[in-house]
């Protein structure tokens, strides 16, 4: 990775990833995770303010970003919970299986190139009893928006670490094993509808 991967990019998604109204969608969902935590994408360590420590036992931190590594530190010193970084990509999960009670994925599964493996290894290392958290942006629900996603994402991926705008996230999710228990969606607030369209939920293993 170059200057901007590395330099530049992390400070653009660490803002970007914590705006007022991604924050609160975060709450929705962070707080319910449980025991061994996988965290896809971990990038700067937002969420760690989020998790209820008592119900943590300590988190698998998934990030291939040396830049956004670095950048979590000042979380890090923040926080009483323990992380246990994963320089690796969301492909490649070096768990054992049913080894984890929670995975949280939050702004992440838009980023990964092969999304349904990514899914897949999430759902081996998921215990029976797990749950997999997510809070995500994707594809809209009209298709006036749809279009304009379809239109900007050859660009947009280019500038913002690969970022999707148009991957259909709930069906990702059921795709790969997994049955959506709660799911809502919304447009986020201050975000432009192209890249604000929000699904948060959880799933479990089918």
């Amino acid at each position: 990775m170059g200057f901007y991967d590395n330099k530049i990019l992390p400070v653009i998604i660490d803002k970007a990833c914590s705006m007022a109204s991604i924050m609160d969608l975060r709450k929705k969902v962070v707080p319910l995770a449980r025991g061994v935590v996988l965290e896809v994408g971990m990038g700067s360590g937002i969420n760690l303010a989020l998790y209820e420590p008592d119900n943590i036992d300590f988190v698998w931190g998934l990030e291939p970003s040396e830049g956004m590594r670095k950048k979590a530190q000042r979380n890090l010193d923040k926080s009483s919970i323990e992380v246990k970084w994963l320089d690796l990509r969301g492909e490649d999960i070096p768990l054992d299986s049913n080894s984890v009670d929670t995975v949280l994925l939050t702004y992440t599964l838009c980023t990964i190139p092969d999304w349904q493996r990514a899914l897949e290894q999430m759902h081996r290392v998921l215990k029976p009893n797990g749950k997999l958290l997510f809070c995500e942006h994707g594809l809209a629900e009209t298709s006036a928006v749809q279009n304009w996603q379809h239109r900007v994402t050859p660009v947009w991926k280019k500038l913002v670490g690969g970022c999707h705008l148009n991957r259909p996230i709930a069906e990702s999710i059921t795709s790969c094993g997994f049955t959506i228990n709660k799911l809502e969606t919304c447009y986020a607030e201050g975000v432009p509808k192209i890249a604000g369209f929000m699904y948060y939920g959880e799933a479990v293993k089918t």
